[in-house]
């Protein structure tokens, strides 16, 4: 059965934060143009000020840099680390790069299309490993989280998304 995203849009466009599975893990996301929802995720995650997080984008039109020549069709989920000067001050930590992922989900993809970019860090306190199933995340963040999408138990041997940089003179090198 397919989830419907009504009330998951809802939530997160009123400024709430969610917990979803994502490509490899679950995150735990918020808009990124709401500065209060991604102030919250920092905060509920006790999550260290200087690290940027990862933006989920439905496609590159919404990205806050250039990804035009860094796509990556390969099947493995790819975060790809650009420049990002159309990115609100809040998201840019230590620099002024930020890590971008198209999802290989249409669920999360319309829900995208809906919200704007959202930000997708993993669903665990700083310290603890991520959450492999909707009730760890739930033990986690209990009620501070505004809603919770069960996509089923993270197998162990997905591996985490890969992570490339474009760097200046426009070569990719991988991070991750």
């Amino acid at each position: 059965m397919k989830q419907d995203p009504k009330q998951l849009i809802s939530i997160l466009n009123s400024g709430g934060i969610a917990v979803v599975r994502t490509d490899t893990l679950y995150g735990l996301l918020a808009r990124a143009e709401d500065e209060a929802a991604v102030k919250k995720v920092y905060e509920v995650k006790q999550r260290d000020p200087s690290k940027s997080c990862i933006v989920l984008i439905a496609d590159s039109s919404q990205a806050y840099g250039d990804l035009s020549n860094t796509i990556v069709s390969d099947g493995i989920p790819t975060s790809i680390l650009v420049d990002a000067p159309k990115a609100p001050a809040w998201l840019l930590r230590t620099n002024n790069q930020l890590a971008h992922r198209i999802p290989n989900n249409d669920f999360l993809k319309d829900v995208i299309r809906e919200t704007g970019p959202l930000i997708a860090p993993s669903a665990n306190p700083e310290s603890l490993p991520p959450a492999s199933t909707i009730d760890e995340a739930r033990a986690y963040f209990g009620d501070v989280v505004d809603i919770y999408i069960d996509g089923g138990a993270v197998s162990s041997d997905i591996p985490p998304s890969r992570l490339i940089r474009v760097t200046a003179t426009g070569d990719i090198e991988r991070l991750r």
